[in-house]
């Protein structure tokens, strides 16, 4: 009876007309869509504006791209610089090789400019985008199985998957699919995240740290299961030893985050002028005060001219009374002329 396997793909590239589209790179860019649309639906619910993750995307992807190949070639730099190999290959981001630890923590600079930009607090879009995140790396894991790679030890469960590439030296037969293990993993963590922020109202960067814990707990064991080259400290790989520590401090984090800032903060976002997110708040207030200004110039108006009016009818009455005060005292004068002629 055959063998029954997950088939990898034959390739991992395909070709629409000249334009090469890899397998790998497609999965990458369909996580970030993936992970813009949630975390948008998210932060709009939270009383955000629409488009501002995409916004601030533009900042944290970027950043988050240079971060996992810096974290991959610093912890893998035998495959590039030791010798018959071509330091070259180091830029060849579309081969594989993210580290998500550094596509994490660069990503997050990244985040934190816009968000100054923007105005707004970094916490409260890193809680919105979390299960986005989650989300896009499960994709994003599917980029593994079109270039062979990270699979783990040999087995002969019906979900084993048949490697036929021999780029990394390996024998081609048929092993523990570990890029399946983390995808499904991390859409776990996603709906994790997503049903924990509604039963609990997360804030502060807790759902983001929920989401940094959990995943950090299925890539131990993901880890443990895989036979691809990789440095060992005492025993465990290198990413075992990272999920451990970043695991911890996530969990430190949320015990003491939520001890100090209980509850969830509410979004405050200031409006976007002409596609200038770094100046909306000060536009808004210049736009607030010039609104306030012209209502007090009104008012000013107003007031200014009530007061010309109201003075101008005092002046005429004081000036009426005035000349009736002078008209009576000729009348008397000249009745006193007449009485004086008469007796003379």
């Amino acid at each position: 009876m055959e063998l029954a396997y997950i088939p990898s793909p034959s390739r991992g590239v395909l070709y629409l007309g000249p334009v090469p589209l890899r397998g790998y790179a497609f999965c990458i860019i369909i996580g970030v869509f993936v992970a813009v649309w949630l975390g948008n639906k998210r932060w709009i619910a939270r009383g955000g504006r629409s488009g501002t993750v995409a916004d601030i995307a533009v900042w944290a992807v970027p950043f988050g791209l240079v971060g996992g190949r810096l974290y991959h070639v610093i912890t893998d730099y035998q495959l590039y610089f030791s010798e018959g190999r071509d330091w070259v290959d180091a830029f060849k981001i579309w081969e594989g090789g993210l580290g998500i630890w550094g596509a994490i923590a660069f990503g997050a600079v990244g985040a934190w400019i816009g968000c100054r930009r923007r105005g707004i607090p970094l916490p409260a879009y890193a809680d919105a985008v979390a299960p986005g995140i989650a989300l896009a790396q499960a994709i994003g894991r599917w980029g593994n199985w079109f270039n062979q790679e990270l699979y783990g030890r040999a087995t002969d469960l019906p979900w084993a998957v048949h490697i036929t590439s021999t780029v990394d030296g390996r024998v081609p037969g048929y092993y523990h699919p570990t890029f399946l293990y983390e995808s499904l993993w991390c859409i776990g963590v996603a709906l994790l995240v997503i049903w924990a922020d509604r039963r609990f109202k997360l804030g502060h960067g807790r759902a983001f740290a929920l989401y940094v814990a959990s995943y950090c707990a299925g890539r131990f064991w993901i880890e443990y299961m895989r036979v691809d080259d990789a440095h060992h400290i005492l025993g465990l790989r290198l990413n075992n030893w990272t999920a451990l520590v970043v695991f911890l401090l996530a969990v430190l984090y949320i015990v003491l985050s939520a001890k100090k800032r209980p509850g969830r903060e509410a979004v405050v976002e200031p409006a976007a002028v002409d596609g200038d997110s770094g100046d909306g708040d000060r536009t808004g207030a210049t736009d607030d005060s010039a609104a306030t200004g012209d209502a007090a110039d009104t008012k000013t108006g107003d007031d200014a001219d009530g007061k010309a009016e109201a003075d101008g009818e005092s002046d005429a009455d004081v000036k009426a009374d005035a000349g009736a005060k002078s008209g009576g005292a000729g009348d008397t004068k000249a009745e006193d002329g007449a009485g004086s002629a008469k007796k003379s």
